[in-house]
Protein backbone atom coordinates (compact mmCIF):
# COMPACT_ATOMS: atom_id res chain seq x y z
CA UNK A 1 0.00 0.00 0.00
CA UNK A 2 1.09 3.58 -1.03
CA UNK A 3 1.83 6.58 1.61
CA UNK A 4 0.11 9.61 1.49
CA UNK A 5 2.42 12.68 1.93
CA UNK A 6 1.57 15.64 2.79
CA UNK A 7 3.94 18.52 2.41
CA UNK A 8 1.05 21.29 2.55
CA UNK A 9 -0.81 22.53 5.48
CA UNK A 10 0.78 25.34 7.02
CA UNK A 11 -1.58 27.70 9.24
CA UNK A 12 -1.50 31.18 9.56
CA UNK A 13 -3.92 33.08 11.72
CA UNK A 14 -3.51 36.75 12.60
CA UNK A 15 -5.52 38.66 14.77
CA UNK A 16 -8.66 36.63 14.32
CA UNK A 17 -12.09 37.22 15.34
CA UNK A 18 -15.03 35.43 15.39
CA UNK A 19 -18.60 36.90 15.87
CA UNK A 20 -21.27 34.60 16.27
CA UNK A 21 -25.30 35.19 16.88
CA UNK A 22 -27.22 38.06 15.20
CA UNK A 23 -28.22 41.30 17.11
CA UNK A 24 -28.39 41.58 20.37
CA UNK A 25 -27.54 37.85 20.41
CA UNK A 26 -24.32 38.25 19.30
CA UNK A 27 -20.84 37.39 20.96
CA UNK A 28 -17.63 37.68 20.13
CA UNK A 29 -16.91 33.59 20.56
CA UNK A 30 -13.08 34.04 19.68
CA UNK A 31 -10.75 37.01 19.65
CA UNK A 32 -7.53 38.35 18.46
CA UNK A 33 -5.98 35.07 17.99
CA UNK A 34 -2.38 34.95 16.38
CA UNK A 35 -1.47 31.69 15.54
CA UNK A 36 1.36 29.98 13.13
CA UNK A 37 1.04 26.43 12.65
CA UNK A 38 3.62 24.28 10.10
CA UNK A 39 2.77 21.64 7.64
CA UNK A 40 2.89 18.44 9.42
CA UNK A 41 2.04 19.51 12.77
CA UNK A 42 -0.02 17.88 15.29
CA UNK A 43 -1.52 20.23 17.22
CA UNK A 44 -4.20 20.09 20.15
CA UNK A 45 -6.35 23.07 21.36
CA UNK A 46 -7.52 22.62 24.80
CA UNK A 47 -9.77 24.74 26.75
CA UNK A 48 -12.90 24.79 29.00
CA UNK A 49 -16.49 24.70 27.31
CA UNK A 50 -17.49 27.58 25.00
CA UNK A 51 -14.30 29.06 24.78
CA UNK A 52 -14.26 29.03 20.85
CA UNK A 53 -12.56 25.91 20.36
CA UNK A 54 -15.02 24.56 18.06
CA UNK A 55 -15.72 27.99 16.67
CA UNK A 56 -11.91 28.12 15.44
CA UNK A 57 -12.27 24.78 14.10
CA UNK A 58 -15.48 25.29 12.12
CA UNK A 59 -13.58 29.02 10.97
CA UNK A 60 -10.61 26.54 9.37
CA UNK A 61 -12.92 24.11 7.64
CA UNK A 62 -14.45 27.14 6.29
CA UNK A 63 -17.80 27.10 7.77
CA UNK A 64 -17.23 30.39 9.42
CA UNK A 65 -16.52 33.53 8.30
CA UNK A 66 -13.98 36.04 10.51
CA UNK A 67 -15.17 39.36 11.86
CA UNK A 68 -12.10 40.88 11.72
CA UNK A 69 -8.27 39.65 11.36
CA UNK A 70 -6.79 36.51 8.43
CA UNK A 71 -7.03 32.69 8.20
CA UNK A 72 -4.94 31.26 5.60
CA UNK A 73 -3.96 27.90 4.53
CA UNK A 74 -0.45 27.42 2.43
CA UNK A 75 -1.00 31.22 1.73
CA UNK A 76 -4.50 31.40 0.41
CA UNK A 77 -7.11 32.59 2.41
CA UNK A 78 -10.00 30.40 4.04
CA UNK A 79 -13.25 31.30 1.67
CA UNK A 80 -15.27 28.06 2.07
CA UNK A 81 -15.75 24.52 2.44
CA UNK A 82 -13.30 21.98 1.07
CA UNK A 83 -12.37 18.67 1.10
CA UNK A 84 -8.43 19.95 1.25
CA UNK A 85 -9.25 20.25 4.77
CA UNK A 86 -11.67 17.36 6.74
CA UNK A 87 -13.68 17.43 9.59
CA UNK A 88 -14.31 14.82 11.82
CA UNK A 89 -16.96 15.50 14.75
CA UNK A 90 -17.29 14.04 17.96
CA UNK A 91 -20.81 11.57 16.41
CA UNK A 92 -20.15 9.66 13.23
CA UNK A 93 -22.06 11.26 10.13
CA UNK A 94 -21.97 8.29 8.60
CA UNK A 95 -24.81 7.24 5.59
CA UNK A 96 -26.99 4.30 7.37
CA UNK A 97 -28.24 3.36 3.60
CA UNK A 98 -24.41 2.93 2.42
CA UNK A 99 -22.01 0.24 2.92
CA UNK A 100 -18.46 0.94 4.51
CA UNK A 101 -17.03 1.25 1.44
CA UNK A 102 -19.01 3.46 -0.14
CA UNK A 103 -19.25 5.75 2.86
CA UNK A 104 -15.80 6.73 2.25
CA UNK A 105 -16.05 7.03 -1.22
CA UNK A 106 -18.53 9.24 -1.11
CA UNK A 107 -16.86 12.21 -1.70
CA UNK A 108 -14.97 10.83 -4.58
CA UNK A 109 -18.24 10.00 -6.04
CA UNK A 110 -18.77 14.02 -5.62
CA UNK A 111 -15.96 14.66 -7.41
CA UNK A 112 -16.36 12.12 -10.80
CA UNK A 113 -14.20 9.30 -10.55
CA UNK A 114 -15.55 6.50 -11.25
CA UNK A 115 -16.45 3.38 -9.12
CA UNK A 116 -13.77 1.20 -9.73
CA UNK A 117 -11.16 4.10 -8.75
CA UNK A 118 -12.97 5.34 -5.94
CA UNK A 119 -13.07 1.84 -4.33
CA UNK A 120 -9.71 1.23 -4.53
CA UNK A 121 -8.70 4.61 -2.99
CA UNK A 122 -11.22 3.42 -0.21
CA UNK A 123 -10.44 0.08 0.19
CA UNK A 124 -6.34 1.48 1.03
CA UNK A 125 -7.81 4.12 3.38
CA UNK A 126 -10.02 1.49 4.96
CA UNK A 127 -6.46 -0.57 5.27
CA UNK A 128 -4.57 2.31 7.30
CA UNK A 129 -7.38 2.27 9.30
CA UNK A 130 -7.36 -1.43 10.11
CA UNK A 131 -11.22 -1.90 8.45
CA UNK A 132 -9.89 -4.07 5.17
CA UNK A 133 -11.96 -6.94 6.13
CA UNK A 134 -15.44 -4.60 6.92
CA UNK A 135 -15.94 -2.83 3.16
CA UNK A 136 -19.10 -4.71 2.75
CA UNK A 137 -20.80 -3.83 6.57
CA UNK A 138 -23.63 -1.48 6.73
CA UNK A 139 -22.32 1.23 9.66
CA UNK A 140 -25.07 0.27 12.48
CA UNK A 141 -23.26 -3.53 11.95
CA UNK A 142 -19.95 -1.66 13.60
CA UNK A 143 -19.12 -0.63 17.37
CA UNK A 144 -18.73 3.32 18.22
CA UNK A 145 -15.03 3.08 17.42
CA UNK A 146 -14.91 1.38 14.32
CA UNK A 147 -17.68 3.79 13.19
CA UNK A 148 -15.12 6.97 14.08
CA UNK A 149 -12.55 4.74 11.87
CA UNK A 150 -14.65 4.55 9.07
CA UNK A 151 -15.42 8.91 9.32
CA UNK A 152 -11.72 9.41 9.86
CA UNK A 153 -11.65 7.23 6.72
CA UNK A 154 -13.80 9.16 4.91
CA UNK A 155 -12.03 12.45 5.49
CA UNK A 156 -8.49 11.21 4.49
CA UNK A 157 -9.72 9.23 1.05
CA UNK A 158 -9.92 13.32 -0.21
CA UNK A 159 -5.92 13.43 0.96
CA UNK A 160 -6.43 16.46 3.16
CA UNK A 161 -3.97 19.21 3.90
CA UNK A 162 -5.52 19.53 7.09
CA UNK A 163 -7.53 16.92 9.42
CA UNK A 164 -9.56 18.73 11.60
CA UNK A 165 -10.91 17.00 14.79
CA UNK A 166 -13.56 17.77 16.83
CA UNK A 167 -13.44 16.04 20.04
CA UNK A 168 -13.64 13.04 18.03
CA UNK A 169 -13.42 10.26 20.81
CA UNK A 170 -15.20 12.06 23.14
CA UNK A 171 -18.72 9.61 23.10
CA UNK A 172 -16.10 6.37 23.62
CA UNK A 173 -15.54 4.45 26.66
CA UNK A 174 -11.68 4.99 27.93
CA UNK A 175 -10.02 1.95 26.60
CA UNK A 176 -11.55 2.61 23.08
CA UNK A 177 -10.51 5.92 23.46
CA UNK A 178 -6.90 5.27 24.60
CA UNK A 179 -7.60 2.63 21.38
CA UNK A 180 -8.41 5.21 18.90
CA UNK A 181 -5.62 7.58 20.01
CA UNK A 182 -3.06 5.35 19.45
CA UNK A 183 -4.85 4.29 16.24
CA UNK A 184 -4.31 7.90 15.29
CA UNK A 185 -0.96 8.82 16.03
CA UNK A 186 -0.15 5.53 13.74
CA UNK A 187 -1.67 7.22 11.11
CA UNK A 188 -0.54 10.27 11.10
CA UNK A 189 3.05 8.72 11.84
CA UNK A 190 2.60 7.54 7.51
CA UNK A 191 0.83 10.49 6.20
CA UNK A 192 1.90 13.26 8.32
CA UNK A 193 -1.16 16.27 7.21
CA UNK A 194 -1.26 18.56 9.27
CA UNK A 195 -3.84 17.56 12.00
CA UNK A 196 -5.59 20.53 14.51
CA UNK A 197 -7.60 18.45 17.42
CA UNK A 198 -9.84 20.01 19.73
CA UNK A 199 -10.41 18.32 23.11
CA UNK A 200 -11.02 19.62 26.80
CA UNK A 201 -8.88 16.68 28.24
CA UNK A 202 -5.63 17.47 28.95
CA UNK A 203 -4.47 13.72 29.07
CA UNK A 204 -5.30 13.22 25.53
CA UNK A 205 -3.76 16.42 24.82
CA UNK A 206 -0.79 16.14 25.95
CA UNK A 207 -0.70 12.50 24.78
CA UNK A 208 -1.06 13.02 20.92
CA UNK A 209 0.24 16.92 20.75
CA UNK A 210 3.66 17.65 19.37
CA UNK A 211 2.23 21.23 20.48
CA UNK A 212 -0.36 22.20 22.91
CA UNK A 213 -2.51 25.28 22.50
CA UNK A 214 -4.38 26.68 25.70
CA UNK A 215 -7.58 28.58 25.68
CA UNK A 216 -8.89 31.42 27.82
CA UNK A 217 -12.55 31.61 28.72
CA UNK A 218 -15.10 33.10 25.74
CA UNK A 219 -13.83 35.23 23.92
CA UNK A 220 -11.11 32.44 22.88
CA UNK A 221 -7.81 33.93 23.26
CA UNK A 222 -4.10 31.94 23.49
CA UNK A 223 -3.03 32.11 26.82
CA UNK A 224 -0.91 29.56 26.72
CA UNK A 225 1.34 27.62 23.53
CA UNK A 226 3.44 24.58 24.84
CA UNK A 227 6.20 22.46 22.56
CA UNK A 228 5.91 19.08 23.45
CA UNK A 229 8.92 17.05 22.93
CA UNK A 230 8.14 13.78 24.42
CA UNK A 231 9.67 11.12 22.05
CA UNK A 232 7.86 9.48 19.71
CA UNK A 233 6.36 6.88 19.03
CA UNK A 234 4.41 7.32 22.18
CA UNK A 235 3.03 4.86 24.35
CA UNK A 236 0.75 4.62 27.20
CA UNK A 237 3.76 4.36 30.00
CA UNK A 238 3.84 8.09 29.18
CA UNK A 239 0.97 9.20 30.94
CA UNK A 240 2.74 7.99 34.19
CA UNK A 241 6.27 9.99 33.74
CA UNK A 242 6.97 12.85 35.90
CA UNK A 243 7.23 15.43 32.99
CA UNK A 244 3.68 13.98 31.87
CA UNK A 245 2.15 14.78 35.32
CA UNK A 246 4.00 18.40 36.04
CA UNK A 247 2.51 19.10 32.38
CA UNK A 248 -0.74 18.26 33.64
CA UNK A 249 -0.67 20.23 36.78
CA UNK A 250 0.27 23.34 34.79
CA UNK A 251 -2.57 22.88 32.10
CA UNK A 252 -5.14 22.34 34.81
CA UNK A 253 -4.01 26.06 36.88
CA UNK A 254 -4.37 27.35 33.16
CA UNK A 255 -8.06 25.88 32.98
CA UNK A 256 -8.79 27.00 36.65
CA UNK A 257 -7.63 30.30 35.71
CA UNK A 258 -9.87 33.11 36.56
CA UNK A 259 -10.55 36.72 35.70
CA UNK A 260 -8.22 39.34 36.52
CA UNK A 261 -5.41 36.90 38.08
CA UNK A 262 -2.63 36.72 36.58
CA UNK A 263 -1.65 33.29 34.31
CA UNK A 264 0.51 30.13 36.22
CA UNK A 265 3.37 29.83 34.10
CA UNK A 266 6.38 27.36 34.47
CA UNK A 267 9.80 28.77 35.59
CA UNK A 268 13.06 27.32 33.89
CA UNK A 269 13.15 24.51 36.59
CA UNK A 270 9.65 23.29 35.34
CA UNK A 271 7.68 24.60 38.57
CA UNK A 272 4.12 26.46 38.09
CA UNK A 273 4.62 29.62 39.61
CA UNK A 274 2.63 32.60 38.75
CA UNK A 275 4.82 35.65 37.22
CA UNK A 276 3.94 38.47 34.96
CA UNK A 277 1.27 36.86 32.05
CA UNK A 278 2.69 37.05 28.63
CA UNK A 279 -1.26 37.53 27.28
CA UNK A 280 -3.34 39.84 29.40
CA UNK A 281 -6.87 38.99 30.40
Amino acid sequence: MSVMQAPEGRIDIRQLSIVLGQGAQAFEAVQGLDCQIEAGQFVCILGPSGCGKSTLLGALAGHLQPRTGTLNVDGAAVSGPSPQRGMVFQQHTLFPWRTVRDNVAFGLKMRGLGKAERHRAADEILALVGLEGFAGNWPDQLSGGMQQRVEIARVLVNRPRLLLMDEPFGALDALTRLNMQELLLDIWTRIRTTVVFVTHDIDEALFLADRLLVMSPRPGRIIEDLRLDFARPRTTELMTSPEFSRLKRHCLELLRHEEGRQLPRLNPLGLPETSLPRFAL
